[in-house]
Parts: structure tokens; C-alpha cells; sequence
């Protein structure tokens, strides 16, 4: 199973940490050849390196400021003069902010919006130039629930992942004539650090509201990406995949 995902190559997005490290780990068990992105946690990139290399995988560290399109530019073609190609790109760099929509400055908005879906659409319009030329790919964004039905307190990050959503919607459908898949992750509430803030009695009520009654393991959302990486899913596009635990 998954033979065919051996000797491909995918970038993906903030994998210095939490889901998508994961990601990348899972990848290259498969025999994928993983570019690391990061752009502040060196020690993290370094690790997920460490790992995957230590599983005898292959893998490339690339520092890169995703909301920028031209460093964006400059990291496709070291991947591309390093690996040759780029089969698999996902975009799981992003960032959270929690509080009233009233208290949110400008700044706040540009700093989600840039991170969340600038990136977004500057990895992809990239990818997809270097996909086209082969009519082959498989692009996964890693969402949000919140980007399904949207959040008190995280309005603009429900709605920079609304945005995700939608776009991968409609650029899967404009690129399946292509060879080229879109599709989405929508995890629910996640064991990452980004939810370390939380303290044990709000852990335990959101886990109150979980059905399956836990958080999401980091491993269970990979394992998902690799399966819409692979040609198991080669009839799937233009979907966002929801993976809550059945809390919504």
C-alpha cells in the first residue's frame, strides 16, 4: 500500500513542529523525499531532520518566510534544482490568535491573513507552475473545523481558513483537467503545542465536548495526508476532510 508515494517529493509548510512534523515524519516512512519549511524554529526543523533521517528517510531544511512570494520563488527553485520536481505540497504553516473581534487591530488581521492565507496562494500559485508541466500533483491545506462553521473569539482565523476552504474547492475543480489534486484537512482539536495554553480544567471541558472524548493525535491527521497524497485517493479532489473526533 502507498507504493506508489515512494521517490516523490513534497514540500510542507512549518513542519518544524506539531502536525506538520508530523506530516513530514509520516512522508518520509513512505519513502518520500521532504523539504522541511520553517521560519523562526531552527532547533525544531532541525529536529524533524534528525528524525527522518534517523528513519533512514530523505529531507532538505529550507528557512523560508512563507507570506513572502519572492522568498517563496527562491525555495522552489532550490527544491527544484536539488530534487528535480515537486509531486506534493502541504500548506500547514499557519497562525492562531484568540480574543474579541473588537479588540482586533489591523495589524492583527494582516499578520493572520498574510500567515494563514497569503502563504497559502503564494506556495501554491508556485507548486502548481511546476505541476502543470508534468500534469501530475497533489496539493493537501491543512484547515481548521473553525474554518467549517467559525469561531467566537478567532474570528479572523475562521475566517482566513474559510478562505482555505474555499479555495481549495475551487482550484481543485479548475485544476482536475490537469492531473492535479486539491483537497483539504479539517482537523478538529489537536494535541499540539498550539494548544499547551490551555490549562487542565479547559482541557477537560473541550475534551467533555470531544464524542470520542480526547484530542486528535498529530499522527491520526498524517495519516490522513498520506492517504490523499497517494493514488488511493486519485478519484479525490476539491474536498475538505474533516477529522474532529465528531465534535461538530
Amino acid at each position: 500500500m502507498f507504493e506508489d508515494l515512494v521517490g516523490k517529493v513534497a514540500l510542507i509548510t512549518g513542519s518544524s513542529r506539531g502536525i506538520g512534523k508530523s506530516i513530514a515524519e509520516e512522508m518520509a516512512k513512505m519513502g518520500i523525499e521532504v523539504v522541511i519549511n520553517y521560519r523562526n524554529d531552527e532547533k525544531g526543523a532541525l529536529d524533524t531532520l534528525k528524525s527522518i533521517k534517523n528513519s533512514g528517510g530523505i529531507a532538505e531544511v529550507y528557512k523560508c518566510d512563507i507570506t513572502s512570494y519572492s522568498e517563496v520563488k527562491n525555495m522552489f527553485e532550490f527544491i527544484i534544482s536539488k530534487f528535480g520536481k515537486i509531486d506534493l505540497l502541504v500548506n500547514n504553516a499557519g497562525i492562531s490568535k484568540i480574543g474579541l473581534f473588537i479588540d482586533m487591530k489591523e495589524n492583527d488581521y494582516n499578520e493572520i491573513m498574510d500567515n494563514d492565507f497569503r502563504g497559502v496562494f503564494n506556495c501554491t500559485s508556485l507548486a502548481v507552475k511546476y505541476m502543470l508541466e508534468r500534469k501530475s500533483g497533489s496539493i493537501i491545506n491543512i484547515s481548521s473545523i473553525w474554518g467549517n462553521v467559525g469561531a467566537s473569539c478567532e474570528v479572523l482565523y475562521s475566517a482566513a481558513k474559510g478562505a482555505v476552504n474555499s479555495f481549495t474547492k475551487a482550484l481543485g475543480k479548475e485544476l482536475a483537467p490537469s492531473g492535479i489534486r486539491v483537497n483539504a484537512i479539517s482537523p478538529g482539536v489537536i494535541d499540539t503545542e498550539m494548544n499547551g495554553s490551555f490549562s487542565n480544567d479547559e482541557k477537560n471541558d473541550l475534551e467533555n465536548e470531544i464524542p470520542m472524548c480526547r484530542f486528535g493525535k498529530t499522527s491520526e491527521i498524517a495519516k490522513i495526508a498520506i492517504f490523499l497524497a497517494s493514488e488511493e485517493a486519485s478519484y479525490i479532489t476539491a474536498q475538505v476532510i474533516t477529522a474532529d473526533g465528531g465534535m461538530l
